[in-house]
């Protein structure tokens, strides 16, 4: 399968859509049945103690594995999580942006299911890991 949507068009897509958010993710690449997101880390996203928080880190997983959906089924903005669980295995290194390699596992005309591991900007091992499933509107 071949994306129907590239990088520029997800950017627009994000930047029509979700204005909110756009500037706190960039897309960096975008693939067959997957994407890679980085999350621009600002103060907003930090939690007591000065790391990421939990929530920022599962809005990066959500958004990797909605891109990787629109990437391959095109511009469907009510595709919406049904669910997701997340495992948080280390603390994100200090200031640093976190980065999101989302895969999608199946993509059928009613689900889709993902895989996201997300990543620390410049150290080893992923911080998180989260699986998600979402549903995909139907045609017409």
């Amino acid at each position: 399968m071949v994306p129907v949507m590239d990088k520029a068009a997800l950017e627009a897509f994000l930047a029509r859509e979700f204005p909110q958010v756009r500037d706190d993710f960039v897309i960096e690449e975008v693939a067959p049945m997957a994407v890679r997101v980085r999350m621009v880390v600002a103060e907003r996203h930090l939690r007591p103690g000065g790391t990421v928080s939990g929530p920022s880190m599962f809005a990066l997983a959500d958004v990797g594995i909605y891109l990787a959906i629109l990437a391959m089924i095109g511009p469907k903005a009510l595709a919406v999580t049904t669910n997701c669980s997340i495992d948080f295995m280390r603390k994100p290194a200090f200031g640093r942006d976190l980065i999101c390699e989302a895969r999608l596992l199946k993509l059928g005309r009613v689900l889709a299911v993902g895989d996201a591991l997300i990543f620390s900007d410049g150290m080893e091992g992923a911080v998180a890991r989260a699986g998600l499933t979402y549903s995909i509107p139907p045609t017409g």
